[in-house]
């Protein structure tokens, strides 16, 4: 019962605070760019610290070392929760998500994403929606920013395997930057499609990037190193 209380607590603060601050943070629409990354930020600091404060989840990050303390990186991270699409925004200065590009049409949140400078990426788009995704993160890397893509394209379930998608590949190549490989429990603790939240110490695990791998051979080096993590922290 105290489980179903805590998660119930959670969501509506989740959601009432997302959606109250979405449409009181509307005007900033007509700022600059620095305002609407810094209001996603700030949001996302927010809810995460109602997250750990609710739900009694120790949010744990190991291998920060690798990460560069200014400039652009690529990291490529497994993906097992909606927790993941928002606490990059608290772990770097400047994250650009890949995110599928249909939500951008998600009312405020879509046009904040959008103007914030968010990847978009249509998957059905072929070649063309490609080259796109290419020339956003090239933007993205010369600005200094931070690209956080999961490769396996959506969300997967705890032990899970899932295919992986070469779109890693040819955006390493584009942004000419080594990928750094993240694995995380989060779906341990905030799982998909389920209301109930559990407590526990979630795991962002950072591993070392992968430095000078032909290109043939990245999405196998990438896969096989973060699946080892996975089996460790699943």
């Amino acid at each position: 019962m105290l489980l179903i209380l805590r998660s119930l607590l959670f969501n509506i603060l989740f959601f009432g605070v997302a959606g109250t601050l979405a449409v009181l943070g509307t005007p900033l629409l007509l700022g600059p760019k620095r305002l609407q990354r810094q209001a996603m930020r700030q949001l996302a600091r927010l809810l995460v610290w109602i997250m750990e404060k609710t739900c009694g989840i120790e949010v744990r990050v190991t291998g920060r070392e690798h990460l560069p303390a200014t400039g652009p990186a690529l990291i490529a991270s497994k993906h097992q929760s909606a927790f993941d699409t928002m606490v990059w925004f608290t772990l770097v200065p400047d994250v650009a998500y890949v995110m599928k590009q249909e939500l951008f049409r998600i009312p405020v949140y879509g046009a904040f994403a959008r103007r914030a400078g968010m990847i978009g990426v249509d998957r059905d788009g072929g070649a063309k929606a490609m080259r796109q995704m290419m020339r956003e993160a090239q933007t993205s890397a010369r600005e200094g920013r931070q690209i956080v893509i999961f490769p396996e394209g959506t969300r997967t379930t705890a032990g899970e395997l899932n295919e992986w998608h070469p779109g890693i590949v040819a955006l390493a190549s584009a942004v000419k930057l080594p990928v750094i490989p993240v694995a995380t429990n989060s779906g341990r603790f905030w799982a998909r499609h389920h209301f109930i939240k559990r407590p526990g110490v979630l795991v962002i695990s950072i591993l070392p990037p992968l430095l000078d791998v032909p290109r043939d051979e990245l999405l196998g080096r990438l896969e096989a190193v973060i699946e080892a993590e996975q089996r460790k922290l699943d």
